[in-house]
């Protein structure tokens, strides 16, 4: 299995959430934005890159909402989600902020579960 890049299956589901966190950033809407984040987080985190550039996003979006919990939060989980997704160490369905313990494994919501069944 291919652990850097995202399988063509999920690329227009996990764009769909990056489009859907920045039109709710461009209207300031951050609670929309991050759940996106976090939706995006679960379709990726088994893959390297697409991993890191969500836990990038919600850096960012840490700096937006001057969220210094969320800021030095990402900054491990940057670095650690990489390597995490490249020896196959990740939590299933956590969905990244820093409102959940890095460690902890979550439920994954339905729709998203049907999606990564076929990815593999």
């Amino acid at each position: 299995m291919n652990t850097l890049l995202l399988p063509a299956r999920l690329r227009l589901p996990y764009r769909a959430e990056l489009r859907a966190a920045r039109a709710a950033t461009a209207r300031r809407d951050w609670r929309v934005a991050f759940a996106h984040l976090e939706r995006a987080h679960v379709l990726g985190q088994r893959w390297a890159w697409p991993h890191t550039q969500v836990h990038l996003l919600m850096l960012a979006h840490g700096w937006r909402t001057r969220n210094a919990r969320e800021l030095v939060g990402q900054l491990p989980r940057v670095v650690f989600g990489f390597l995490g997704s490249l020896v196959g160490r990740v939590p299933t369905g956590n969905t990244g902020g820093t409102n959940m313990p890095a460690e902890q494994k979550m439920a994954i919501p339905a729709d998203l579960q049907a999606l990564l069944d076929g990815a593999a």
